[in-house]
């Protein structure tokens, strides 16, 4: 699912592939990030506490988030989406 396109000491470039339902499991951002839809659609995200949301995202708009995020990200389309996210170290 996840493909490293870049690892060194200033940054982290990951490109997220997922299929219909699939999901990250339960992870913390260590660093801030910054998220580049490569596709439109909605993830579900499951936050700490029970708390669900969606999070209508449009390809090629990017959002960052500072480090400590915790979540569970579900695809929750009909299709493949496609993310790119950039940690900076």
């Amino acid at each position: 699912m996840p493909t490293v396109q870049i690892d060194n000491d200033r940054c982290r470039v990951v490109e997220w592939r997922f299929a219909p339902g699939a999901a990250t499991g339960w992870h913390t951002h260590a660093y801030d990030y910054v998220v580049v839809p490569m596709t439109t659609g909605r993830l579900l995200l499951e936050e700490p506490g029970g708390v669900q949301r969606h999070a209508a995202l449009q390809a090629g708009v990017s959002y960052t988030r500072a480090a400590g995020v915790e979540h569970h990200v579900i695809n929750d389309n009909d299709g493949e989406f496609v993310f790119i996210e950039i940690e900076m170290k």
